[in-house]
């Protein structure tokens, strides 16, 4: 008795295997088919850049990497997502709770009472950035 696929013929289970051959044995990087692969912007096409005006996206001169930049991150990563939007209060409560240092206290202690936060960098730049931490 032979066994084999009796829903296809031979002709179509090669093109099945065909087509997923790629993800099975493709080299590192290459697990995407020619069709996956995005184009690149057309001659007629804005080109791609970092933020649209050029910058990091947070006026913090060479971006994340700086001083000012990791002051930023570290002070973002002790409020929560729960905290947004938020005033004062809610940033503290959330930064309490996750067992933020003085310093951290201290600059979301400075910031204007009755406004509501949206985000980190909101929060970040009404605390004076350029200040001491």
């Amino acid at each position: 008795m032979e066994r084999g696929n009796s829903k296809h013929g031979t002709v179509l289970d090669e093109q099945m295997a065909q087509e997923v051959r790629g993800s099975l044995q493709g080299v590192a990087g290459g697990r995407a088919e020619e069709w996956h692969t995005p184009e690149p912007a057309g001659e007629d096409q804005p080109r791609v850049t970092i933020a649209p005006n050029g910058d990091f996206g947070r006026g913090i001169p060479n971006g994340v990497g700086s001083a000012q930049g990791e002051a930023m991150s570290r002070f973002g990563s002790f409020l929560g997502r729960n905290a947004f939007p938020g005033d004062r209060e809610a940033l503290e409560a959330s930064a309490r709770s996750m067992s933020a240092p003085d310093d951290v206290l201290r600059r979301i202690a400075s910031l204007p009472e009755g406004r509501t936060f949206v985000n980190t960098a909101e929060a970040w730049h009404a605390s004076g950035e350029g200040g001491t931490t």
